[in-house]
């Protein structure tokens, strides 16, 4: 009966125990917001090659507009073209990361393009797709979305 009881209990204690946060799991979060901002020095400095070292060989990109670059050269081609033609100062501000697995990430971030011609800014959402490699951390995929306005009410 002590058996049966002492393992109630511990089942017990197990069930109502949080999940524990996975160990690494703090020192991963820094290494993608380091990615990130990696990212973004990269695209302020115009260099395709520290920006490709940044993604996966299989990585893609929708951009706002549509255009959804497929592979590693096209999205640092994509990449260098959008920079040189938009000009403006790029920030992404990480809000969240969500670990899909212990080796895949999503990063969401409010993506923000400054001075623009008219000193215009353009306010967006960005989602990241991140992979655990060999080499750390490398973007798999991004998804940049321009807010939509609310939809109107139900019954109008």
């Amino acid at each position: 009966m002590r058996l049966l009881l002492t393992l109630a209990l511990g089942l017990a204690a197990a069930v109502a125990t949080p999940a524990q946060v996975p160990a690494g799991r703090t020192a991963d979060e820094a290494a993608i917001r380091k990615v990130v901002d990696q990212y973004v020095s990269a695209r302020e400095q115009t260099d395709a090659q520290a920006i490709a070292s940044l993604f996966a060989a299989d990585a893609d990109q929708l951009v706002s507009s549509g255009e959804w670059r497929r592979g590693r050269d096209a999205v640092v081609k994509g990449t260098m073209a959008s920079s040189q033609s938009t000009g403006g100062k790029r920030t992404i501000t990480v809000e969240s990361i969500r670990f899909i697995t212990r080796d895949v990430a999503l990063a969401d971030g409010r993506y923000e393009i400054s001075g623009l011609s008219g000193n215009q800014t353009r306010r967006m959402w960005t989602s990241l797709v991140l992979s655990r490699t060999a080499e750390g951390w490398r973007i798999a995929a991004i998804r940049n979305m321009l807010p939509a306005p609310p939809a109107p009410a139900a019954g109008r």
